[in-house]
């Protein structure tokens, strides 16, 4: 990473994208990833039916703009493993060259974004209930108020 002379701003070294397109079980879901050297960003697509190439292709082209992406978390790998057996590793990236699934790192960061809006929905509703606990008890006020206005 590097400081643009001048203005101060944040330039990024290289940037990386992918778009993996997958089936959940129920619906066509499309991870985007946006990694620069330090920082990975992520986003689910919901697409329902299965995309065609042609569908992809228009999405990345039309409403890549337009997508909401989480908050940066660090690129690199938490912990580093042990060098394992020369044919064990072959066999891993083998099977996992078969299948195709987003970086366990978007899905990691997908959560945190998850986490946080949720944590934000719970606080809104909490806050909603208290005003319209605040606005009953003061409803019922006036109301004792106007029955018992000295006769």
């Amino acid at each position: 990473m590097r400081k643009d002379a001048g203005f101060g701003s944040y330039v990024p070294n290289s940037i990386s994208t992918t778009l993996t397109v997958y089936f959940d079980g129920h619906f066509w879901v499309g991870i985007a990833e946006r990694i620069d050297s330090e920082r990975l960003e992520a986003c689910r697509i919901v697409f329902g039916a299965e995309p065609s190439n042609e569908d992809i292709y228009q999405f990345v082209l039309r409403q890549w703009d337009q997508l909401h992406f989480c908050a940066p978390i660090d690129a690199a790998p938490s912990s580093e493993k042990r060098p394992a057996n020369p044919k064990r590793r072959q066999r891993e990236a083998a099977k996992e060259a078969a299948r195709v699934r987003p970086s366990t790192r978007a899905q990691q960061a997908l959560a945190l974004e998850r986490d946080a809006r949720k944590l934000e929905g719970r606080n809104l509703s909490s806050a909603m209930a208290k005003e319209l606990a605040r606005t009953r008890y003061e409803q019922k006020r006036e109301k004792r108020r106007k029955k018992h206005r000295g006769h």
